[in-house]
C-alpha cells in the first residue's frame, strides 16, 4: 500500500473538538500501551435511538450524538493504530425506518461530508464507500465519489463507510457478476469471491464491536467476519468514548485466535 501522502502528526481542528475533557485532557497520566492491536475494526453503531428516548429527545438527536462520537473514535484509532475503521451507518433494512428518520440521516451523511471531507483528507484518511449507491439522491451521490476520489491516495486510516449496505445484497451483487463475467465453477475460490465484494483489498475486520448489547450480526460483513473476534457492550454508541473502545481494543489482546485450530499451549499439552 502507498504511503499516506500526509505524514503530519494528526492535529484536532476545531469542528472535532467534540470529546467531553477527560478524553482530551492533557494532564491525564499516560494510558499503559494496548499489548496487541487489531489492524481492522469494524463497528456496528447502535444505540442512537435509545440514547435519545432515554433523554426525552428525538431519536435524530441521537443520530447526531452518535456522528459527534465517531470523531473521538476516528482520533482514537489513528492514536492507537488501528489501520482500518469499517462502520455501519445504513442498512438496506433501514429504509423501512419512519421517512423522516431516514431523510435526516441522509442529511447528516450529507453534513459530515461537506464539514469533515477537507480534514479528513488533510490527515491521511481515506473513505471507502460500502454499499448501493444508486439509492440516494443525486447530489448525495456526487458528495459520496467525491469524498472516495479526493480521498483515494491516502492511508494513514482507512475508513469504510457501509452506507446503504447488506451483507446478503453484497454477496448476490458479487455471485451475479461472476456469472456475467463466465467465471467457470471450479475456478471459483473463497479468494475469487473476495475481490467481488465491496471490501475487496481490504483485510477481514479482526474486531468487531457491537454497541448496545444487541446480539445479533444485523447483516454485516457476513462474509468478511467469519473468523473475527466479537465484542458486545450494553454501552450506547453516542457514550462509546475512547475508554470504552480501549475497553474492546484490551479484551481483544487477550484473546487466542484459532481459526478452527488449536493455540500452540494446546497442542504442545496435548503431545506431552
Amino acid at each position: 500500500m502507498a504511503q499516506p501522502k500526509n505524514t503530519r502528526s494528526w492535529k484536532y481542528s476545531a469542528s472535532l473538538r467534540h470529546a467531553p475533557t477527560t478524553l482530551m485532557s492533557k494532564s491525564s497520566p499516560p494510558l499503559p500501551a494496548i499489548d496487541q492491536v487489531p489492524a481492522h475494526v469494524a463497528i456496528i453503531m447502535d444505540g442512537n435511538g435509545r440514547w435519545a428516548k432515554k433523554r426525552g429527545l428525538p431519536r435524530l438527536s441521537g443520530h447526531h450524538a452518535g456522528t459527534e462520537n465517531l470523531r473521538r473514535i476516528i482520533r482514537a484509532c489513528v492514536e492507537f493504530g488501528v489501520k482500518y475503521l469499517t462502520i455501519y451507518a445504513f442498512s438496506t433494512e433501514n429504509w423501512g425506518r419512519p421517512h423522516e428518520e431516514v431523510e435526516g440521516l441522509m442529511h447528516i451523511l450529507e453534513d459530515v461530508i461537506d464539514k469533515e471531507l477537507n480534514e479528513l483528507n488533510d490527515e491521511g484518511v481515506q473513505i471507502n464507500h460500502l454499499g448501493r449507491l444508486e439509492q440516494l439522491s443525486p447530489r448525495l451521490q456526487k458528495k459520496v465519489a467525491k469524498a472516495v476520489e479526493s480521498t483515494k491516495s491516502n492511508s494513514r486510516l482507512i475508513l469504510n463507510v457501509a452506507f446503504n449496505y447488506g451483507g446478503r445484497d453484497e454477496l448476490v451483487q458479487a455471485i451475479q457478476q461472476i456469472i456475467r463475467e463466465g467465471v467457470p465453477a471450479e475456478a471459483i475460490t473463497p479468494e475469487l469471491v473476495n475481490r467481488y465484494l465491496y471490501t475487496a483489498g481490504v483485510p477481514d475486520p479482526d474486531l468487531i464491536i457491537r454497541t448496545s448489547g444487541e446480539l445479533r450480526i444485523s447483516n454485516f460483513l457476513i462474509w468478511q467476519a467469519a473468523y473475527s473476534e466479537w465484542y458486545v457492550t450494553p454501552v450506547f454508541w453516542p457514550d462509546f468514548g475512547k475508554e470504552e473502545f480501549r475497553k474492546a481494543l484490551n479484551e481483544y489482546a487477550q484473546r487466542d485466535r484459532r481459526y478452527g485450530g488449536v493455540s500452540a499451549p494446546e497442542y504442545e499439552n496435548s503431545h506431552a
